[in-house]
């Protein structure tokens, strides 16, 4: 039989009938893998030690970035600091008026040693003005003129009174009539599913100048949301027709009861 070197065959051959867990029998069967092992870590040493300076030569010199750094700063110069406006600055003093001003005391009956300040006599304020303080005159200073206004306006105070009806020229009315209105408030008005429940909620309101109703308030309601309902419904209603105190539209104050009652 004709034996290849080149593989572990032979070694069957030389070690039969001798004791191969001595260990040269397995040192001699796995040679050929620690050779492999051996050329390609020794290939991957030797290339790193060949290739070792063009790696250092490529790596960036820390020397070089700093003068790069250096010719890349440039002075900036920042713009003057913005003056903040002073709020709640007193409003600079009038210039002075054309005619000396003399200030004007008004004359009090007093003891002697009571006056503490003597109006002016009559030849200081000749051909002067009068003002609430002595001021020079500027004979260069512009002379102005007041508009001339119409006189003050006639001051008409309103009447925001509330009004009950029971004394009131003309009442305030539901567009249409109050049949109308009831009606309004017995189809808008949700009553709630409670059997038996019946009974009244009084609501009282505010019929404005405009017909609007304000200032809604519930005074007795019988629970279950009756009273919260009544608000709702009378928030939803169209303006009234208001009333009248001496030809002028009036505020009148309106009370309203809801009956309410459900099936047994």
């Amino acid at each position: 039989m004709k034996l290849d070197i080149f593989t572990n065959q032979w070694l069957d051959i030389v070690f039969e009938g001798r004791n191969k867990a001595y260990g040269a029998y397995e040192l001699r069967k796995t040679n050929n893998k620690t050779t492999v092992k051996a050329l390609v870590l020794g290939a991957i040493v030797f290339a790193l030690a060949v290739s070792a300076p063009l790696i250092v030569s490529l790596l960036p010199n820390s020397s070089d970035d700093t003068e790069t750094l250096d010719t890349k700063i440039t002075a900036i110069k920042l713009p003057p600091k913005k003056e903040e406006i002073k709020k709640d600055l007193p409003p600079p003093p009038p210039p002075p008026p054309k005619v000396d001003q003399v200030k004007f005391v008004k004359p009090v009956v007093a003891k002697a040693d009571e006056v503490t300040e003597e109006p002016p006599k009559i030849v200081e304020i000749k051909d002067k003005k009068l003002g609430a303080e002595t001021i020079k005159g500027d004979p260069d200073a512009v002379l102005t003129v007041e508009p001339v206004g119409t006189g003050p306006a006639a001051v008409v105070e309103e009447d925001n009174q509330i009004y009950n009806t029971a004394g009131i020229e003309v009442k305030p009315e539901f567009p249409g009539g109050m049949d109308k209105f009831y009606s309004y408030v017995g189809k808008n008005y949700q009553t709630p599913e409670e059997d038996g429940l019946k009974g009244k909620v009084y609501v009282t309101f505010v019929v404005e100048k405009d017909g609007s109703l304000t200032d809604i308030k519930v005074i007795r309601d019988i629970g279950y949301g009756t009273g919260k309902e009544a608000i709702r419904v009378l928030n939803k209603c169209p303006r009234w027709n208001p009333g009248e105190q001496n030809g002028k539209k009036v505020r009148v104050l309106y009370s309203l009861p809801i009956t309410i009652q459900t099936a047994e």
